[in-house]
């Protein structure tokens, strides 16, 4: 295979960057508009809103472009390069107007490395060991992971010794360290290879890609299926508190236990790939999402939260983790555009939970897992009924 171990060491070196520079920052940004900005509620909603548009619009016309010209580790090490200068200017400027223009700037180009990263990926092994593509984007989807189960303890230390200052000044470092690995440590790949239909002959075509409608009722049907992951976080320990009357200190507890047993999951799942359609697996990973949410719907506790855990880490691995190499199997020979596809529907149906959680604070927390439950049966639904023509 000669998308071997040596082969795969820098690229997971990127991943494990891309993941920390990201874990430092995402978790405090809020508190670092309020306390360090002095932003307005106003100022940080519009923030938090320009942020993950900016950078799903960048994410896409990226991705496109990575699938026209044999560019993609040009562009790894661009978006790596951005990211070195939005890191590197925020952790000085405080001037709200000037960090909003570098988050729909700089910052949203480095926000379609992590995509492009997917993509590279999945071109590296198209081209090597097709047969093993999808383990080898599950394996890459777990070291990201892994730097985002230490990144914000990280960040934490890093707060309590240098501030934020520290904090986007060692993501400013990770930035730059992904971009010396992409541009001296891998290689420029050519295009893949795009479908061409059968001759009359009697050859056998290779798989078309998917229409139109079929793309976006999966773009629709993850959006639906991600919403509940960022919905169920922000109301966990508000849950926790208001409806099962405990420490809302142990949201840590539970969040811990599922992102230890996501990780495992999430390589046995890839493993499995090399035997088992993508399909199968993605809805399997979807009853999981439903049976987890309706099941913290009505829990009276938080042991029975922490029992449920390796099912929602079960329904994670399987839609976050195999949910790539299946959007991807859907677009064969278009990578770039194809994990930006499948990227951008996290932001989206995190922008999607916010009015859904102010709506469960009006009535109640535990309605918050009652939408996601219904979220997630729509989303395995659409997927039910949207068959795809390529392998998948």
């Amino acid at each position: 295979m000669r998308a071997g171990r040596f082969r795969l060491l820098p690229l997971g070196v990127v991943f494990l960057t891309v993941g920390l520079s990201t874990a430092v920052v995402l978790p405090f940004l809020s508190l670092f508009l309020d306390r360090e900005v002095h932003a307005s509620p106003l100022r940080v909603t519009v923030f938090l809103v320009v942020a993950p548009l900016s950078g799903v619009v960048a994410s896409a016309l990226i991705g496109r472009l990575s699938d026209r010209l044999p560019i993609r580790r040009a562009l790894l090490v661009g978006a790596a390069l951005a990211g070195v200068v939005g890191a590197g200017t925020t952790a000085y400027v405080r001037d709200y107007w000037i960090l909003l223009g570098l988050t729909a700037t700089a910052t949203a180009l480095a926000n379609s490395l992590f995509p492009q990263s997917f993509a590279y990926t999945r071109a590296l092994f198209d081209r090597d060991d097709p047969g093993r593509a999808a383990l080898g984007v599950s394996l890459m989807r777990t070291v990201f992971s892994l730097a985002w189960v230490a990144g914000p303890a990280l960040a934490a230390v890093l707060l309590d010794v240098g501030g934020f200052r520290l904090v986007y000044g060692m993501a400013a470092v990770m930035y730059a360290l992904a971009a010396l690995v992409a541009a001296f440590r891998l290689e420029e790949l050519p295009l893949p290879a795009r479908p061409v239909p059968g001759d009359p002959d009697g050859a056998v075509p290779a798989p078309p890609g998917a229409s139109r409608l079929r793309l976006a009722l999966t773009a629709l049907a993850f959006v639906l299926l991600q919403c509940p992951l960022t919905l169920a976080v922000q109301a966990l320990p508000l849950f926790i508190d208001a409806e099962l009357n405990d420490d809302p200190s142990r949201a840590g507890l539970v969040l811990g236990l599922c992102a230890a047993l996501e990780i495992p999951l999430m390589l046995g799942l890839g493993a499995l790939t090399a035997r088992v359609r993508l399909r199968p697996l993605i809805l399997v990973g979807g009853a999981c999402g439903v049976a987890y949410y309706a099941t913290a719907a009505t829990a009276p506790g938080v042991a029975v939260l922490l029992l449920a855990q390796p099912v929602n880490a079960l329904f994670i691995a399987a839609v976050s983790g195999v949910g790539i190499a299946y959007v991807q199997d859907l677009l064969p020979g278009e990578p770039g555009r194809a994990t930006t596809l499948f990227t951008n529907t996290f932001p989206i149906g995190a922008m999607l939970a916010g009015p859904l959680l102010g709506l469960s604070a009006q009535v109640g927390y535990r309605w918050a897992y009652g939408m996601s439950t219904a979220l997630c049966a729509a989303g395995l639904l659409v997927l039910l009924l949207t068959r795809p023509h390529a392998r998948a």
